[in-house]
């Protein structure tokens, strides 16, 4: 199974359930946890359940000669704890014949949503402005505001750009680009990402799902700034991205401050996505 640089992770949703899956772009095809879905197709809410269920089903499927399921790809993924972890994954054929193996009320929309899933990501790649439309669709359906919206997809266009400019220079995906993303952080909001994370009262969930629309603002110019000083710069080693990278935050930082001194009102707020989807503006 390939491992392309540009391979893209993410959670796709079924009936509101999070099923965390990988595009192969070597293969062009979707794979998919298979504990994950298991976990659905078998209504178990429990991570260990659903993973002992598996491993019993594996080993039956094995002894009867089924080794299209049984000899499933392992790809690292996002655990619960955070880390990631190698977990079993299946293509869509694979999926098609593991649900036969299952009795579930849920196999049949459930095969439906396999092939609507792979259908909008060969559109996508065609024409990838549906791929924003569908992720406003997503958005719209957890409640956030149009507004919010807007500047939730400009961030991610941004952080884009921001990270083709780190492979540019030679950043390495994971561990270097967290190192990067915290100076960034820092350097604005005054927290690292994990202290932000902590004053908003947030575990695993996505920390730019759970900004105001300023912050999202600040956010952007921190990495759209950075973007450009390390364009203009031209980095060579890692400590030299770090220091552009608390650069383009301190900006930012500056920024913040000013609007501070200007409103008399914080703008780093203890404020998660369920406030935000309370208040149906996602504003300050």
């Amino acid at each position: 199974m390939a491992t392309n640089t540009k391979k893209d992770k993410s959670i796709k949703l079924f009936e509101q359930k999070q099923i965390r899956s990988h595009w192969d772009d070597e293969q062009e095809k979707w794979c998919f946890s298979v504990v994950d879905v298991v976990a659905i197709l078998t209504n178990q809410d429990n991570f260990q359940t659903a993973r002992k269920y598996w491993n019993k089903l594996r080993e039956r499927l094995k002894k009867e000669g089924n080794e299209t399921v049984t000899d499933c790809h392992r790809l690292k993924m996002l655990a619960a704890d955070g880390k990631m972890r190698m977990t079993d994954v299946a293509d869509t054929e694979q999926l098609f014949r593991l649900i036969q193996s299952i009795p579930s009320k849920k196999a049949e929309p459930f095969k439906l949503w396999l092939a609507k899933v792979g259908r909008e990501r060969i559109d996508e790649i065609e024409d990838p402005e549906l791929a924003f439309e569908r992720a406003m669709e997503t958005y719209l359906k957890k409640g956030y505001s149009k507004e919010w919206i807007n500047q939730r997809l400009k961030s991610i266009e941004v952080r884009r750009e921001l990270t083709d400019e780190w492979d540019t220079r030679g950043v390495k995906k994971g561990l270097e680009y967290a190192i990067l993303t915290n100076e960034i952080t820092k350097a604005w909001t005054g927290f690292t990402v994990k202290g932000y994370k902590n004053f908003k009262g947030l575990k695993k969930e996505n920390l730019r799902d759970n900004m105001t629309n300023l912050e999202l603002v600040l956010n952007m110019l921190a990495e759209a700034t950075t973007t450009e000083i390390s364009k203009e710069k031209k980095p060579e080693t890692f400590e030299q991205n770090k220091k552009i990278a608390k650069q383009g935050g301190t900006i930012a930082g500056n920024t913040r401050k000013e609007i501070e001194e200007k409103t008399g009102k914080k703008v780093i707020k203890p404020v998660n996505a369920k406030k935000l989807l309370k208040r149906k503006d996602g504003d300050e």
